[in-house]
């Protein structure tokens, strides 16, 4: 790791902020936070508006921002807790906790009929849920392909950008009555065993999944911000989430202050992100630094530093890699440790592996990078809806790198 004193370039960091602003000039989003950190040095950039009109209440370096499923570090970290407090074990069964899905059943192929099954190997554990192979997720094929899909559907429990609404009990219900994709640890498929380990730590811990994140985590790290409700007197802070309407061309807002998800309380604290987290660029920083710290956060530790190379390595075999698709060339040069991506090797954004990060589909994404004592934060609240929106969070993550001094 670097040294706190380490540097980052006025001049390149400069270009970010050029480039940025180009965005929010040419109307492609309305206001963005982006903030960029090595050591002590903090640059943030502050730029048009928290709503659609461009008479709205101007961005704020506090504004706040749906994290979508850039909130499952968090959830890997809260996990990673009770497993160094000894209540919950990272490679055993989770049946203790999460009866719904112990004897669990397989499709036979995952493509194939619901009732085409046959035992699964082993039981779930902790670590597979983690790494997102504990049998079910994601199906990468248009919806309707599978039988499976349309019975994670109707059940409730499909990833998607609607926040889940039975309350978690009732949602380990409904996923417990249907079949596994594949036996678990053989496969990776994408989210939903993050919102299990939501479920899993509030039983683990005895506590709403809310209150241990914000007691165990949030308090100490100072992420006084960080929630999964908007209280009324931080609302004129809340961004609009918008889309990009197909038939207009323009964007539309489909959740703002005035009347948001986000301002009562949720049925489903959501450790995936589904309705999740709201978060700002500072809060998230706090986040950031702990793992740079090696689980750190001043005087105070909260997780070991064992725990926090683990959470950063790479947990997928190539292997693995190969029979669990994803979005095209994402394997490429990336692994999954817990809770976001790796790098594993030279990517054309960072010169070196071990970049560790993710983002969430309501826009914000994240990275740290340990070699480099670099964290960089860029938060917008535009729905992801095609190939081009990494475009943007390609172009800040290769601009915060060139902001390295030599």
């Amino acid at each position: 790791m670097h040294p706190r004193s380490a540097a980052l370039s006025p001049s390149r960091l400069a270009d970010v902020t050029s480039a940025l602003r180009g965005h929010v000039e040419r109307g492609d989003l309305p206001g963005i936070v982006a903030l960029v950190a090595r050591g002590d040095t903090v640059h943030v950039d502050v730029l048009g508006t928290q709503g659609l009109a461009p008479s709205g209440p101007p961005m704020r370096r506090d504004s706040l921002f749906r994290l979508a499923s850039m909130a499952k570090p968090i959830t890997a970290v809260a996990t990673l807790m009770l497993v160094e407090d000894g209540k919950l074990p990272l490679d055993g069964a989770i049946d203790p906790w999460l009866p719904e899905l112990a004897d669990r059943r397989v499709l036979r192929t995952p493509g194939g009929p619901l009732d085409d099954t046959v035992p699964a190997k082993r039981a779930i554990t902790v670590r597979d849920l983690l790494t997102l192979r504990w049998g079910l997720g994601a199906v990468m094929a248009p919806p309707g392909t599978h039988p499976i899909q349309r019975a994670m559907s109707e059940a409730r429990v499909a990833p998607g950008f609607h926040a889940l609404t039975d309350p978690p009990d009732e949602f380990m219900r409904r996923l417990g009555t249907l079949p596994l994709m594949h036996q678990p640890g053989e496969r990776w498929s994408y989210h939903t065993g993050y919102e299990v380990l939501g479920v899993l730590v509030a039983r683990a811990s005895g506590m709403r999944f809310d209150d241990f994140l914000r007691e165990a985590l949030f308090v100490p790290l100072g992420m006084k911000d960080t929630a999964f409700t908007v209280p009324a007197e931080k609302l004129d802070r809340l961004t609009t989430a918008y889309a990009l309407d197909d038939a207009t061309g323009r964007l539309e807002a489909w959740d703002t202050p005035a009347d948001s998800f986000w301002s009562r309380p949720p049925a489903f604290p959501s450790g995936g992100g589904q309705g999740g987290l709201v978060s700002t660029a500072d809060d998230l920083l706090a986040f950031c630094r702990m793992l740079l710290s090696g689980g750190r956060a001043g005087n105070t530790r909260l997780l070991s530093s064992s725990s926090v190379q683990e959470l950063l390595t790479d947990q997928i075999p190539e292997e693995q890699k190969a029979a669990s698709p994803f979005f095209p060339g994402f394997w490429d040069a990336s692994g999954w440790g817990f809770g976001g991506a790796v790098c594993t090797k030279p990517d054309g954004i960072s010169p070196t592996a071990g970049r560790y990060g993710w983002a969430g589909g309501y826009g914000p994404t994240f990275f740290i990078d340990p070699r480099q004592d670099l964290s960089a934060i860029l938060l917008t609240q535009r729905r992801a809806q095609g190939p081009d929106d990494e475009a943007l969070a390609l172009e800040f993550s290769k601009g915060a790198y060139r902001a390295l001094e030599d």
